[in-house]
């Protein structure tokens, strides 16, 4: 153990080198005082950043650690290997805390090579501006360093940087998994000796960083069941060689427990083609409304196994039309096509890349299969204007909605006891919600709105989240509320109540006339009130919009509010 600094700036450092394995040396980089990792979660016990070194007829480097701790690592690299001579350098993903030092190296060692997946290699490139030696390595590749150590590559996606792949040392039966089975927890002990000790912080880091990749981390241990592993060699934390089959439990456990209650949707997007990811990515916001889980995925660089291994997982599809010469991402839908079944739902988009793949031939394949379509195909003849964003929003709602409806319907049934007919007995007007947005106008039928100041006058409508006229109602945004007569609401209700496609005519056939503003006013409203939106209040499944009220006028005033009357209270 050398001692290294203790200042109020980075709280007590200090490194640990030790011998691992047969000729398999750790460097771990102890961070006793750090109190938060990133944003996501404060530490209680600080962390570690390890890194290792291989010695067989070639030496290899596996990772290196946080900027922090420069001097004193390199001080103890050249102890223990001659940089000029070294001959790979193992990136297993590109977050800073562990490639840190990586631009370092390369100017130590310009001979080196680096190895890594096709991603790391991309980030690499633009961390340190200059060229290098690359192998880029797949799942089931082999490094041969001589004297037993074989190593072979496992690919871990997500696990969690987009490039993470893992190590095995078949010498040593070594497992080196970078942040996956780690912790952050700093003491003097290399190995995992006392679970008891370990089990709180494991848990945190799993829930903060893996939880949302879990079906990920269950790819990754299905391609790691059939090595033989005496020891994980984790970037964070103890190394784990007591309780192995214990640690890899846990994480299968937890992960198979996320993914039985999620649904997922996997977007397929062709990176740097057109506007490919934007509208991937306005697609996921719409889906992500409604509770389901989303993975984005490059058709340019993702492998096959890892295509099939998401379209298997996926219960709904999302593709964005690449460039007619790109002959990775046509592997890749064909490997889509290969493994999509009957029971998925599919949504396709242009990219707007000026040789898309014809949209429409691709459709006529899906629809023989027998998959869904959840939304019309979005078609893109100009950049992303505010009325494509819109649709692309509403159309990665309509698609999480549909793949959610059976757990709604579920939920409503489940619940029927007193508590939910008490809340049943509140009674509310009937509404509807009329906006304009870059050119698109929308309606909502609402009945959660309430007064809610007289100074200034105000009123407040909860709305769900996964509702589309969600983002016509952002601070700032102004709408109409249509208040809906008690004689003449049914055909209203009817016709704002269908399912529309994304970015259609919602107000067809009905007679509306409008604000200064153009914002719709239903002509057969009982009043109006138009309205600004001031604030919002997260309510988990809804959000509480608070407006301020501008005018308003009254149609009718011999006729009495629509009122819905409810028999329980988890539903509308």
């Amino acid at each position: 153990m050398v001692a290294l600094i203790d200042n109020k700036a980075q709280g007590r450092l200090t490194m640990q080198v030790v011998e691992i394995a047969n000729e398999t040396i750790s460097l771990r980089s102890l961070d006793w005082d750090r109190a938060r990792f990133d944003i996501e979660f404060p530490l209680n016990n600080g962390t570690t950043y390890n890194s290792f070194i291989l010695k067989g007829e070639k030496t290899a480097l596996i990772d290196t650690t946080h900027g922090k701790f420069k001097k004193p690592y390199l001080e103890e690299l050249i102890k223990l290997i001659d940089l000029s001579i070294l001959d790979y350098l193992i990136v297993s993903h590109t977050e800073p805390d562990h490639s840190g030092l990586v631009k370092e190296i390369l100017q130590m060692a310009p001979q080196v090579t680096v190895v890594g997946a096709k991603v790391a290699m991309q980030f690499l490139e633009n961390m340190v501006h200059h060229s290098f030696k690359q192998l880029i390595v797949k799942n089931g590749d082999h490094l041969d360093l001589g004297k037993g150590h074989d190593l072979t590559f496992v690919s871990a996606p997500n696990l969690h940087w987009p490039d993470t792949i893992f190590t095995y040392d078949t010498k040593t039966k070594t497992l080196f998994t970078c942040d996956a089975f780690g912790m952050h927890y700093c003491d003097d002990h290399t190995f995992d000796q006392e679970i008891s000790l370990l089990e709180e912080d494991f848990k945190i880091y799993y829930d903060c960083l893996m939880r949302p990749n879990a079906r990920s981390v269950l790819g990754a241990i299905k391609r790691i069941e059939k090595l033989e592993i005496e020891t994980i060699a984790t970037g964070h934390g103890p190394l784990l060689q007591h309780h192995v089959n214990h640690w890899v439990g846990e994480y299968q456990s937890w992960s198979q427990e996320q993914t039985d209650s999620d649904t997922l949707v996997a977007v397929f997007y062709a990176e740097g083609y057109g506007y490919s990811e934007v509208i991937a990515k306005l697609i996921t916001q719409g889906s992500t409304k409604t509770g389901v889980v989303v993975e984005l995925v490059d058709l340019n660089s993702t492998e096959p196994h890892e295509v099939r291994e998401l379209v298997d997982q996926a219960a709904g599809l999302v593709i964005g039309m690449p460039s007619q010469s790109n002959q990775p991402a046509h592997a890749a839908i064909s490997t889509i096509l290969a493994a999509a079944h009957r029971k998925q739902a599919i949504g396709l988009f242009e990219s707007g890349g000026g040789e898309d793949e014809p949209v429409f031939l691709l459709r006529n394949k899906f629809q023989e299969i027998g998959l869904i379509e959840a939304f019309p195909p979005i078609l893109l003849k100009e950049p992303p204007n505010q009325i494509v964003e819109l649709i692309c929003d509403e159309a990665g709602t309509d698609l999480g909605q549909w793949l959610t409806r059976e757990k709604t319907i579920k939920q409503i049934k489940a619940i029927d006891n007193d508590l939910e007919r008490a809340l049943g007995r509140i009674s509310n007007g009937l509404y509807l919600i009329t906006a304009i947005k870059g050119g698109i106008s929308t309606a909502m039928l609402a009945s959660w709105v309430t007064q809610a100041s007289l100074e200034p006058l105000g009123i407040a409508i909860a709305v769900a989240k996964e509702r589309a006229a969600v983002s016509f109602l952002q601070v700032g945004d102004d709408f109409v509320l249509n208040v809906l007569a008690e004689d003449n609401y049914q055909g209203l209700m009817k016709h704002f109540l269908k399912r529309f496609s994304p970015g259609g005519d919602r107000f067809a056939g009905i007679k509306t006339y409008t604000t200064v503003n153009g914002t719709p006013i239903i002509a057969d409203a009982l009043a109006y009130i138009e309205c600004e939106v001031t604030s919002r209040m997260d309510c988990h499944d809804h959000w509480i919009i608070y407006n301020t009220v501008r005018t308003g006028r009254v149609a009718r005033l011999d006729v009495l509010t629509a009122v819905n009357h409810r028999k329980v209270g988890n539903h509308y």
